[in-house]
């Protein structure tokens, strides 16, 4: 596609979502958070078999121990007798070498070979990761559940070669025997090549890489397709290697191999100690059969795979022992055979499985794909009327008529001028998320109009009282797309975008001031907290924001809760400033019409690429004081740079008009960069937090044409990990899915943040309009991306 004529070029999307804890509309900040309890008090220390002490090596070749006779109702080793000693890997090794001399090259023409979902949330067979991956993009969320144990996962194909499974497990308390616990996991699987005639699909994998290690393993897994069948074969490191089948052949490069790291402290830490470490390894592998279609009275019933899996993973619950036994309770697998039948289709996975010889197991998720994700159909744009046979070539006389088309267009038009074949037409705010579609609604809300010979059309877009963007479009390129004789591609390529100027001269100007107003629903999601898996408060909230000319404006915000358990929470236990952590407590007192926000603002650009923001009030439902913002924006480059500093006062529960005592300055340097792959967008932050710690916030995100962007994020600061709490640093995953894929005609959109936990350490402050998300829209880079709007 051609792209606008300008004197730069463009670079991959725009980067940044600035991080709050909540499900919700615009006018929602959150400044809640999620707390944490205690220390991590992990069930199991990760590590090896047997206790804390460094293991004792075992003689290379010689058989494990705790055989079947060790543990009744464990189901035993395979083979009996204790293993395979150092011949497993090696066996392995060379059956994974093997795979691609048997294969049939004229099946491995038929393309990439899709997965299915594996009951840890991932791709794979049953218990077990296999090499195949979702396409590229792919967002997946959903549940298996079975007898002591619940998995909740969200998934995400973050690049082509790279997969990512966030979970949340509530499971069997391995250190009591009884009654269930909550725990966080992340997985990462990483394709090392694909699939070829002559060759299968390998990948390497980790799970639970940061948690607490109860489901931490490590993975070297191939796949290969013959005919109908999908064959897997694959070796297996921590959890995934507790039938000890082998020893770990990675001790023949260095003897450290064999000691698997035990501490994890407070958790939430890498630990380099423990990936592909263990005396032992486990051999683990399956089959998935694409069962052909089957004529029913009902139609053809197509989707289906049947799973056959021979697990490296020997315990059916956390009571038996890993990654140490402990507690002697037991708890080992029946039967390392796993089976089961899988049903999917291009938006649905839906499984039954029996597994570990006594439990049966359903596992169900939702699929969707952010280049083409279903979407509610919005309104059609209005007809494009003909050019009038005269038309006024004053701006004073057409300038009502204009403002009237504009308003019924759900745009508030603030200035026209006309001048021979141009109209400039200033508008401010409106329904529509992407500079194209303004465009095309304003030319066609201007046409009947305009003067017949007016060609070019001017267009400065305003958002919370500053221009962000200025674009120029051919009025007769928009006619053509209208009437069927062109593209929106078209409207694009002879479309020049420029840097926002001065006011228009000349022109007609509306009368303020302007007042705007909102009532939306908020809901705020907490998963994980220890004395509820879910916590979640839903509300009404109302906003208003009066603008006053010059980029002054007063805004503010009522909310009322309507239902939530958010005040059950556990009270805060961090040693640190509350700043995040007493969401509890805000929740319960602020239930009833609380004030989220209420603030002077004046937004501005003193210099051209150059924005400015100046705040004062309560400036969200935790902080109220004053904050100030500058922002370097250049509309064709692939970054921005921007300063924030702010000096507040953490307010009272009620989120009405008290405060408390603790009072801190906070700010950071930030630096938004697009990144030339995949989309992909970074923000760099570096200064001071609300706690009053120093350190940096790295978040990477991927932002699709469709409005959907996913990323994660890491904040490292001067708190240590005993005195941040569990979790040793702040981390998280969010994403965001703008309200026109519901078939509403709004900019806005919904979003949510997951953390393993919440603290107070690396923290910022959450106000209404950061500048970045107030002007990123009008850069060339989210113009080249949404210009299919021109014509809806």
């Amino acid at each position: 596609m051609a792209g606008a004529r300008r004197e730069g070029s463009a670079l991959p999307n725009p980067p940044g979502l600035p991080i709050a804890d909540a499900l919700h509309l615009r006018w929602a900040p959150d400044a809640g958070g999620i707390r944490a309890p205690g220390p991590a008090r992990t069930e199991w220390p990760v590590g090896g078999r047997g206790s804390s002490a460094p293991p004792r090596r075992r003689a290379r070749h010689a058989p494990p121990p705790n055989g079947p006779s060790n543990h009744p109702g464990s189901g035993g080793r395979w083979p009996p007798g204790g293993g395979f000693g150092g011949l497993a890997p090696r066996c392995a090794l060379a059956l994974l070498a093997l795979l691609p001399l048997t294969a049939a090259p004229a099946r491995a023409q038929d393309g990439v070979v899709e997965g299915t979902g594996s009951n840890y949330g991932g791709v794979g067979l049953i218990e077990m990761r296999n090499a195949r991956f979702r396409p590229d993009g792919t967002v997946e969320a959903g549940t298996s559940l079975r007898h002591q144990r619940g998995f909740w996962f969200l998934g995400f194909q973050a690049l082509p070669w790279l997969e990512t499974t966030f979970r949340l497990s509530q499971r069997l308390n391995g250190t009591t025997g009884s009654g269930m616990v909550a725990d966080r996991s992340f997985d990462l699987k990483i394709r090392l090549w694909e699939e070829r005639d002559w060759r299968p699909a390998l990948a390497v994998g980790i799970q639970d890489i940061a948690g607490t290690g109860i489901y931490g393993g490590e993975y070297l897994v191939a796949s290969k397709r013959f005919w109908d069948f999908d064959i897997t074969l694959g070796i297996g490191w921590g959890r995934l290697g507790t039938y000890a089948d082998g020893n770990n052949p990675l001790t023949d490069i260095s003897d450290s191999f064999a000691d698997r790291r035990r501490n994890v402290g407070e958790g939430g830490t890498l630990r380099w100690g423990s990936y592909f470490h263990g005396e032992d390894i486990s051999i683990f592998g399956g089959v998935e059969w694409t069962v052909p279609p089957l004529d029913t009275p009902w139609g053809v019933f197509d989707g289906l795979r049947a799973k056959l899996e021979f697990s490296g993973d020997r315990l059916r619950d956390e009571r038996g022992g890993y990654p140490a036994n402990t507690t002697n309770l037991g708890g080992y697998a029946a039967s390392r055979v796993n089976a089961g039948l899988q049903w999917s289709n291009d938006w649905l996975d839906v499984g039954l499985h029996w597994v570990n010889g006594t439990d049966l197991l359903l596992r169900a998720s939702l699929r969707m794909d952010p280049y083409d994700p279903p979407r509610a159909p919005l309104p059609a744009p209005p007809a494009m009327a003909a050019r009038p046979e005269g038309g006024s070539a004053e701006a004073q006389e057409a300038a009502p008529r204009i403002f009237a088309a504009l308003r019924e267009a759900g745009l508030r038009g603030t200035a026209v001028a006309i001048e021979g074949e141009e109209a400039r037409i200033a508008v401010s705010g409106g329904r529509y998320r992407t500079l194209a579609q303004v465009a095309g609604r304003v030319v066609r809300a201007a046409q009947p109009y305009l003067p017949r010979q007016v060609e070019r059309v001017v267009i400065a877009w305003s958002r919370d009282g500053v221009e962000i963007a200025r674009l120029m479009v051919l009025r007769s390129a928009i006619e053509a797309a209208a009437r069927g004789h062109g593209s929106a591609e078209e409207i694009f390529a002879t479309a020049i975008l420029m840097a926002p100027g001065d006011p228009f001269e000349d022109a007609a100007r509306a009368r303020g001031p302007f007042l705007d107003w909102s009532i939306e629903p908020r809901v705020r999601v907490v998963l994980g907290d220890p004395s509820r898996t879910l916590l979640y408060q839903a509300a009404v909230a109302g906003g208003v924001r009066l603008d006053l000319g010059l980029g002054v404006s007063f805004a503010g915000s009522v909310a009322q809760v309507a239902a939530q358990n958010l005040d059950d929470a556990a009270p805060s236990d961090s040693v640190l400033p509350h700043v995040r952590t007493d969401y509890a407590l805000y929740a319960e007192e602020g239930r009833n019409l609380a004030i989220p926000t209420l603030y002077a603002e004046r937004m501005w650009s003193p210099a051209p690429d150059v924005f400015a923001r100046a705040t004062a009030g309560y400036l969200e439902p935790m902080f109220a004081g004053i904050s100030g913002e500058v922002l370097w924006r250049p509309r064709e480059s692939p970054f921005a740079i921007g300063l924030d500093v702010n000096y507040v006062a953490q307010r009272d529960y009620d989120q009405r008009f008290g405060l408390r005592d603790y009072r801190v300055t906070t700010g950071h340097a930030s630096l938004y960069l697009d990144l030339p792959w995949w989309n992909l967008t970074t923000t760099i932050r570096g200064g001071r937090y609300l706690a009053g710690d120093w350190g940096g916030t790295v978040e990477v995100a991927r932002r699709f044409d469709s409005g959907i962007e996913v990323g994660a994020f890491a904040t490292f600061t001067d708190v240590s990990a005993a005195r941040f709490g569990e979790g040793s640093f702040d981390k998280g995953i969010f994403i965001r899915v703008p309200l026109d894929l519901f078939g509403v005609q709004s900019r806005s959109s919904i979003g949510t943040v997951i953390r393993p936990t919440q603290r107070d350490g690396g923290q910022r402050l959450a106000v209404d309009n950061p500048l970045w998300e107030v002007t990123r829209d009008g850069r060339e880079d989210a113009l080249r991306r949404g210009a299919g709007w021109f014509t809806r």
